[in-house]
């Protein structure tokens, strides 16, 4: 192929979609966990999907992964329909579950090699990419120890080592960090920057929302099965959020009284246990006098937090 075809040919696969899902539906019993979802990931993205306990993910999750068959619509990955290409497509995602499903009797090294072989990797192949997984996530000096040795972090970072034992173009990672210290997320995140900045599909779920912020190009929150919002999550904070918010706490009276006051600045604003949130979308001077003189009032960046809360509310909700 001449080289002209070669950027035709690239440009075409860039066009097409790593996951595309159309009016997908996942029902039990009457109740429809996943309503209608329509979902695009493209190459090179990493998508975090985010909601509330119910609102669908683990559900969409595992319709990728065929271990929950759809009520109705289709999936595709990397342009394969689903489920009749789904071995196929499987053979090119790596998965981090949320559970430890690390084998207890295997060492550090083996657990990785013997996984290659479940993708057709020879045990030469499938030890150099454990060499080279190992030193990526500085689990090296660890690679002859049993499981039940390993700290949380260590086990985590084992996981995310196996997921890539592959080289898989879709990476799946459900709740990649979940009860680690802040030490051991923080070098996962610093890995996954570095799988992201060289070009590895991702698919992300998590409950830490600095998570999400750090890593994910575009985000899609979920609710009731359904997207209620989508995009960048920067720009999406700064449009329905603001450039700023302050938290003002007081009794009920003052409260009150302040929120008449900053009416006329344009701002947003949520009450909620003694605390009066604003949600600046403009400077004001109005909106600057009245916090100079509060005793109790906190200035901050927006968060994705902020709009998480925004959108799908700050009550647990009985699903």
């Amino acid at each position: 192929m001449n080289s002209a075809r070669q950027k035709e040919h690239a440009a075409a696969h860039d066009l097409t979609p790593v996951v595309e899902t159309v009016e997908l539906v996942k029902k039990f019993g009457s109740r429809a966990v996943v309503a209608g979802l329509n979902l695009r990931i493209d190459h090179g993205e990493c998508v975090g999907l985010l909601g509330p306990n119910g609102a669908g993910k683990t559900t969409t999750i595992n319709m990728l992964l065929g271990l929950a068959v759809p009520t109705s619509g289709t999936i595709s990955i990397f342009d394969m329909p689903l489920p009749e290409r789904l071995m196929e497509a499987k053979m090119r995602i790596g998965v981090v579950p949320q559970a430890d499903s690390l084998d207890p009797d295997l060492t550090v090294l083996e657990n990785l090699i013997v996984y290659g072989g479940y993708f057709g990797l020879s045990s030469k192949l499938a030890r150099g990419r454990a060499d080279e997984l190992l030193d990526f996530f500085a689990l090296s000096r660890r690679r002859d120890e049993i499981i039940q040795h390993l700290s949380g972090g260590q086990r985590r970072r084992l996981l995310l080592a196996r997921a890539l034992i592959n080289a898989p173009d879709l990476l799946i990672l459900d709740e990649p960090t979940v009860g680690l210290d802040p030490q051991a997320r923080l070098l996962i995140w610093e890995r996954l920057a570095i799988l992201r900045r060289h070009g590895t599909t991702m698919l992300l779920t998590s409950h830490y929302m600095e998570e999400v912020e750090r890593l994910a190009t575009r985000v899609i929150i979920m609710e009731n099965g359904k997207t209620i919002a989508q995009g960048d999550p920067h720009e999406m904070v700064k449009k329905q959020i603001g450039i700023e918010v302050l938290e003002f706490t007081d009794s009920p009276d003052v409260l009150d009284q302040i929120e008449r006051q900053i009416d006329r600045c344009g701002a947003s604003t949520e009450r909620e246990d003694g605390r009066l949130l604003v949600y600046v979308k403009e400077p004001c001077s109005a909106l600057e006098s009245l916090a100079i003189n509060q005793r109790h009032v906190t200035k901050r960046p927006p968060t994705l937090e902020d709009l998480f809360l925004k959108l799908t509310g700050r009550r647990l909700k009985d699903i």
